[in-house]
């Protein structure tokens, strides 16, 4: 038998480290897809679309007539059943590219291993010949392509990607309003974000703060939003053991902190999962699907579990 990381290569299921070896971006997309599709534990083969889910939960004002009383039956909850042209994929890929997705130390930085995400999802869009657009923000709108299967779309997506650069404050509000009013038919909305700017809850309640209401406004709009949730390993659990200055990356926060890290392992650890307990709340009350990507993880492995649960979503 292979060893495992001989196994893994085979796979595709390359470490992002090994990834940034790679040519291109568009290589790297190509690579991460292949991978999530090859492998013979999950139900996924070359056919695996990104699809929406083809009911939503009812709502005041829905036609009745439209009720898909199978699915109630099934799952105990009031759904509509979705025509087909609302079922048609467009998807836009918001992307934070603050200056504090700029963090690294042993793996690729949050902005780098965002992009890799997002160029796989349009790549595999693209195979489909769907809709895919690119929304890059952080205190101002970055870069914006509206979804479209034009000849090149996908071209320019990974081009403009491979362009990007961390800096500046994560201020999602304004691009998320321009996104809301552009985007006039449903679309698959994905989130891309470390979240370290962007809230305001204290500990044991849901997130607050712009980019989670503008969350919620998009879904009670229609649109299927998923929230990516990218920190660093370092992020989760504080690594270090001596007495460091630590510094904030964002423009808004430069101080700095003289302490013993072995001090701050504990509370740190604490307040790391706290944080993504708060997101992972406000999610789950907005309906919006909240997905935690740590950058030393296999890209391929991450868009493969988010292929095969969103396939068995429509499916139920």
């Amino acid at each position: 038998m292979a060893p495992a990381a001989e196994q893994d290569r085979h796979l595709g299921l390359l470490a992002p480290v090994d990834l940034a070896r790679l040519a291109s971006l568009a290589v790297r997309a190509r690579t991460i897809v292949e991978g999530a599709l090859s492998g013979s534990h999950r139900n996924l083969h070359a056919g695996t679309s990104l699809e929406f889910t083809e009911h939503k939960e009812y709502a005041p004002g829905d036609d009745i007539r439209r009720m898909d009383w199978k699915a109630v039956a099934r799952t105990d909850r009031y759904t509509i059943k979705r025509f087909e042209d609302e079922t048609e994929m467009r998807m836009v890929l918001v992307l934070d590219t603050s200056a504090s997705m700029g963090y690294r130390r042993t793996t690729v930085s949050k902005l780098e291993y965002a992009t890799y995400l997002c160029a796989a999802l349009a790549y595999l869009v693209g195979q489909q010949r769907d809709a895919a657009g690119l929304l890059a923000f952080a205190d101002d709108t970055r870069a914006f392509l509206p979804p479209s299967t034009r000849p090149g779309q996908i071209r320019e997506v990974l081009a403009t990607l491979e362009g990007l650069v961390p800096s500046g404050g994560a201020q999602a509000g304004g691009a998320l309003d321009t996104l809301a009013e552009i985007c006039d038919k449903r679309s698959l909305i994905v989130v891309f974000s470390d979240l370290l700017d962007s809230e305001d809850g204290a500990p044991g309640e849901s997130a607050t703060g712009p980019l989670a209401e503008r969350l919620r406004q998009l879904r009670a709009r229609g649109h299927d939003v998923v929230l990516f949730h990218v920190l660093d390993p370092d992020e989760v659990a504080l690594p270090f053991e001596d007495l460091l200055f630590f510094e904030g990356m964002e423009p808004g926060d430069r101080r700095t902190l003289l302490a013993d890290a072995r001090d701050l392992v504990s509370a740190f650890a604490e307040e790391s999962s706290a944080f993504r307990a708060r997101w992972r709340s406000t999610c789950l009350e907005a309906r919006v699907e909240y997905r935690f990507a740590r950058t030393d993880a296999p890209p391929a492995e991450l868009l493969r579990t988010f292929l095969a649960d969103r396939q068995g979503s429509v499916r139920r």
